[in-house]
């Protein structure tokens, strides 16, 4: 539990008078909370903390640690489909997903973590995600028919290739750090591992092109 005495609990009027504001708080000390325990590890009590509210807020807001974390799905996805119109082109896509990885108000690392917790089950929301992959690969596969991509590879593949790249800052910090070294500017390093990452699809654009 939090120890800190500055931080207390809204009162009833501050509630009612800004509750937009204190959702957005719960919602981003929940992001920095999933982010670093993942979650399962991630506790209510500790969300409330950063947050500095009460812990029954977020039962009365989200319903509690599973409708909170659907919520940041949910304004993740509403942000990607604005962020990243359908007709941007493919290396500029990527490179604005390394841009979105790396900011701590997206949560990119959250991926990672279900990725580590899977189980393989097949429950609504792991259908839900299916397809919406799937949305994915048919995009790919018609900038594939476009030309925009050269057709002979598989554009799951190739999918999976550009979310596993697109992450790979907010997943491997570690391996950043020692490659693009200790005092590098974490800024510094997603422009310039994002421009490269451009490049090299660009590799692929050309190609289907000429």
């Amino acid at each position: 539990m939090s120890t800190d005495k500055g931080r207390r609990a809204p009162a009833p009027h501050e509630r009612q008078r800004d509750p937009e504001r204190t959702k957005a708080r719960i919602l981003e000390a929940a992001i920095q909370e999933f982010s670093a325990k993942g979650f399962a590890g991630a506790r209510v009590s500790a969300i409330a903390a950063r947050a500095g509210v009460n812990q029954q807020l977020i039962a009365y807001y989200f319903d509690g640690k599973e409708g909170l974390y659907r919520e940041i799905g949910r304004q993740w996805r509403a942000y990607e489909s604005e962020a990243f119109p359908d007709d941007m082109e493919l290396p500029e896509l990527v490179k604005h997903y390394v841009g979105a990885s790396v900011d701590p108000r997206l949560g990119g690392r959250l991926l990672a973590w279900e990725g580590l917790a899977d189980t393989g089950e097949d429950d609504e929301e792991g259908r839900e995600r299916n397809a919406r992959l799937a949305q994915e690969v048919a995009a790919m596969r018609k900038r594939q028919e476009s030309g925009e991509i050269d057709d002979r590879f598989d554009p799951a593949a190739l999918v999976l290739i550009g979310m596993s790249a697109g992450n790979a800052l907010a997943v491997y910090p570690q391996l950043a750090r020692g490659l693009f070294g200790e005092d590098a500017d974490p800024a510094d390093v997603a422009e310039r591992y994002g421009d490269e990452l451009a490049r090299f699809i660009g590799l692929l654009v050309r190609k289907a092109r000429s």
